[in-house]
């Protein structure tokens, strides 16, 4: 007997702002760049890409690329990209 296995997507289970906000949460808890930039995409891919773009001034395959695998995104980029989700990026010290 054959199993057959599907590809797990986050982005399905971020459907509200309360998900969206624990998923980036864990990512910047993480302090892995590449990790926190394939969530941020996770979340983009969550609201609708397209409605990003729009947002954001950028475009939809801009935005693909940024956040895939391969991708490197811009400061000025994420920081759209965010704004456009209604997340705040917020400094605090830490006790180092």
């Amino acid at each position: 007997m054959t199993e057959h296995l599907t590809t797990f997507d986050p982005a399905e289970l971020l459907s509200s702002d309360e998900a969206i906000a624990a998923f980036m949460a864990d990512a910047f808890e993480s302090g892995d760049a590449g990790y926190i930039a394939h969530a941020l995409g996770v979340v983009a891919r969550a609201r609708g890409m397209s409605e990003i773009a729009k947002e954001t001034g950028l475009s939809r395959e801009q935005l693909y690329r940024s956040f895939s695998e391969r991708g490197n995104p811009t400061l000025k980029t994420i920081l759209a990209v965010l704004k456009a989700l209604g997340i705040e990026l917020v400094a605090k010290r830490t006790h180092a």
